[in-house]
């Protein structure tokens, strides 16, 4: 690990913190052109074709324990793999509501709350349906020794975004966790509109948990 600068990111500090998850060494990185604060989480040795999570910031998933996404579940996967396995998970500040922003985000809920899917929510507002980009990311990844990484996604936007920026992805392992009454459906719409990759059974299993909870 080189601790360089980069044209886009400037290594702050390291630092170990014992978890839950095991002993991580955290890492921070200031995003020079958005000020974003992201960390490197890792564990165990890295190098070509580590293990690694592109996780993007999402308060209501992780503090609140939102079941509107599935995003405090898989944050909590990705740090028991590399505990287990090493590797690295990116906790990627500024990436909010698919980096619309936290009160942007609520706004689309409360879209949502009258009938829109989680895509004409962020365009009813004006905003992309996924404003989020991975130079910094990629290039945390290079300052850390990682040339190739298995990438632990359901969406195929980051590899091929990694890909772009010089980082190559050698494998896509599926992160199928978290699905709930409250998120089937947004589930399915990433996979129908957005393209996120779920095998049908994880779909399903959502689904018949919806159909159980259906009033009668």
């Amino acid at each position: 690990m080189s601790g360089t600068a980069t044209a886009r990111i400037a290594f702050e500090t390291s630092t170990h913190v014992p978890t839950t998850h095991g002993l991580l060494d955290v890492r921070a990185y200031t995003d020079t052109v958005t000020r974003d604060l992201h960390l490197a989480l890792c564990s165990g040795e890295l190098g070509p074709d580590s293990l690694v999570r592109l996780h993007s910031e999402c308060l209501t998933g992780e503090a609140l324990g939102s079941l509107k996404c599935e995003c405090g579940p898989q944050l909590d996967t990705a740090l028991d793999l590399i505990g287990k396995h090493g590797g690295v998970v990116l906790y990627l500040r500024g990436h909010e509501g698919r980096g619309i922003g936290l009160l942007n985000k609520l706004k689309a809920y409360a879209l949502q709350e009258q009938g829109m899917d989680t895509v004409d929510a962020n365009l009813a507002l004006g905003l992309p349906a996924d404003a989020r980009e991975y130079v910094a990311a990629a290039e945390i990844l290079q300052d850390l020794g990682i040339p190739s990484v298995r990438l632990l996604t359901n969406n195929p936007a980051k590899a091929e975004a990694l890909e772009r920026h010089g980082v190559t992805v050698t494998e896509r392992v599926p992160l199928e966790v978290g699905i709930d009454v409250s998120n089937a459906a947004y589930l399915r719409t990433k996979a129908a509109r957005m393209g996120h990759m779920f095998s049908e059974q994880f779909l399903d299993d959502g689904d018949t948990i919806a159909h159980q909870n259906d009033p009668v």
